[in-house]
């Protein structure tokens, strides 16, 4: 009997783990290609065959994209699977049109498809857009849980870059680690402040393997999202984020407002400097979509080490690389500092940009002037290298969280930024994770 050809539409991530759980074993299906998208340095590569397993000997291609509508012909597809996060209802259906317009089918995967049963309680953190704050809320919860004497394992969203066939499962104990496994510095934004809080984290690609792997090393798992992707674990407390300053996206962006209408708890997660009318259209959206899911009312805080550092310099700000780029925002907790504690100029650096860095600016056209920390490769960081000496400043203000001056050599006095999640509901998030702990017969160890 023909096999059913199949191409997966990804982004080096959700993806490999639709194939991993829906196709790897199909003897019915082929999967004859992946797609690359948003995350550069993706297409011609090959997943492995050591990860897609004995019906495909040689591995799978990954390629880039081309007209869908061509490529599916091309390839003879009877059905393309959606497997990327954060796109508009509007682009999902011009990417869907015109593969529908051929014989092919289109297909969007229930999120409990590919959710796995953890034998841990599970804690899933997850947003209706990239950069809503899902990392400072998950330090957030492993604070209060190491507090309650509990063990907190944090399992990431794939980012599926370098060699994946070393990638299946990756755990990671000490900063050392992120070396160990060539992590790039998109990697390090998410993994090194887990890592200095003590917590042990794991990612990968076979997540099975890794679930598998994260069960000993605690005893409640957290799900550290990306982009505004569903968990692949079946959550206990399923906690999604808003974004008051892109009020609107969280009704109008897939898969964040499946994650909205899944949500056991909704947290808000910038309230400072807002606009009202903001937070009055997002408050509207969340009462005529899910009137019934609790909400939580959370802030930011934003800190340097020395804010009288800042008052009066020429600053370049940098800032976390997808929630500027994919994410869609023109600046984020670099820009608030520079405001909050008096710079006198924040320098444009989009004149100075250079090789990918300039082709980033190109490609995302609502960046302000801000860089964003893009490290894909080690060619993009000496990019993101250069750009930042190019810049005629006083002051560097990082407000990625990873530490530069570790990865880079910067010729001039670099300021890190810090923010982190605080609770403006009295608690109520703290509450919701000591409800489900007593849900589940699990007690405090801290006397």
């Amino acid at each position: 009997m023909r096999r059913r050809r199949i191409l997966i539409l990804g982004a080096g991530g959700r993806d490999f783990h639709n194939f991993n759980l829906l196709y790897r074993h199909r003897q019915d299906c082929e999967v004859l290609a992946f797609t690359a998208s948003q995350i550069p340095f993706q297409q011609g590569r090959v997943y492995p065959a050591a990860l897609a397993g004995a019906l495909y000997p040689d591995g799978i291609p990954i390629i880039g994209e081309e007209p869908f509508g061509e490529l599916v012909r091309r390839l003879a597809i009877d059905e393309a699977v959606f497997s990327f996060s954060d796109v508009s209802h509007q682009r999902l259906m011009e990417i869907a049109s015109p593969i529908l317009a051929t014989p092919c089918d289109f297909r969007l995967v229930g999120a409990e498809h590919t959710m796995l049963k953890a034998s841990l309680p599970v804690i899933s953190v997850c947003a209706v857009r990239t950069g809503c704050g899902k990392s400072p809320v998950t330090r957030y919860i492993c604070r209060h849980l190491l507090e309650a004497g509990q063990r907190p394992v944090v399992v990431r969203h794939p980012m599926a870059y370098g060699r994946l066939e070393h990638r299946a499962v990756q755990s990671f104990r000490h900063l050392d680690d992120l070396d160990a496994h060539q992590c790039t510095l998109e990697e390090r934004e998410e993994y090194e402040p887990l890592l200095r809080l003590g917590v042990p984290l794991l990612a990968g690609i076979d997540y099975e393997a890794v679930l598998r792997a994260a069960e000993p090393a605690g005893n409640i798992l957290i799900w550290d999202g990306g982009n505004n992707d569903t968990p692949f674990f079946f959550p206990d407390l399923d906690i999604v984020l808003v974004d008051p300053f892109r009020a609107g996206d969280e009704l109008s962006y897939y898969p964040g407002y499946v994650n909205l209408r899944r949500a056991h708890l909704i947290v808000v997660s910038k309230r400072s400097e807002v606009p009202e009318a903001n937070l009055d259209r997002l408050r509207r959206n969340l009462q005529s979509s899910v009137p019934e899911t609790p909400l939580v009312q959370g802030d930011l805080q934003v800190s340097v080490a020395s804010p009288e550092a800042v008052a009066g310099c020429r600053v370049l700000v940098v800032e976390d690389g997808p929630t500027i780029s994919h994410g869609g925002m023109a600046f984020g907790a670099g820009v608030v500092a520079a405001r909050r504690f008096g710079a006198g100029e924040i320098v444009d650096p989009r004149p100075y940009a250079v090789g990918s860095l300039a082709r980033v600016y190109a490609e995302y056209p609502h960046i302000g002037a801000v860089v964003p920390a893009m490290g894909y490769s080690a060619a993009q960081l000496d990019d993101l290298r250069q750009t930042l000496a190019a810049v005629p400043c006083d002051l560097v203000l990082s407000a990625t969280p990873v530490d530069l001056a570790r990865l880079l050599v910067i010729d001039r006095p670099v300021l890190r930024v810090s923010y982190e999640f605080c609770d403006a509901s009295s608690g109520t998030l703290r509450s919701a994770v000591n409800a489900m702990l007593h849900r589940l017969g699990i007690t405090s160890t801290n006397r």
